[in-house]
């Protein structure tokens, strides 16, 4: 179950960095799993509207208007994040 800002209403809301972006269904879930194999909260961007706009995902994996889905998290964790990923990111590709 991933938190919110809502289930901790005192906590202050930390700027979110992208750490991962990919076309790849598979590459996104495996992204998941190492994010929360290591207790990081991430939020996702695009990953519900794929195949709302133009063509789905046809080209490429993923939807050219909305892009790749984004794997974003809060800015202190973005050097434990990177490192909890750098293997996939560096087979995938992935940007970010």
């Amino acid at each position: 179950m991933r938190e919110s800002s809502e289930d901790h209403p005192d906590s202050a809301p930390s700027h979110v960095v992208t750490v991962f972006a990919s076309g790849d269904p598979v590459a996104v879930i495996s992204a998941k799993l190492l994010l929360e194999g290591e207790g990081i909260r991430f939020v996702t961007e695009g990953e519900g509207v794929q195949d709302f706009f133009g063509c789905g995902r046809a080209l490429g994996g993923f939807n050219p208007i909305t892009g790749p889905v984004q794997l974003r998290v809060a800015s202190e964790n973005v050097d434990v994040a990177l490192e909890a990923l750098r293997d996939l990111r560096e087979g995938d590709g992935a940007e970010g």
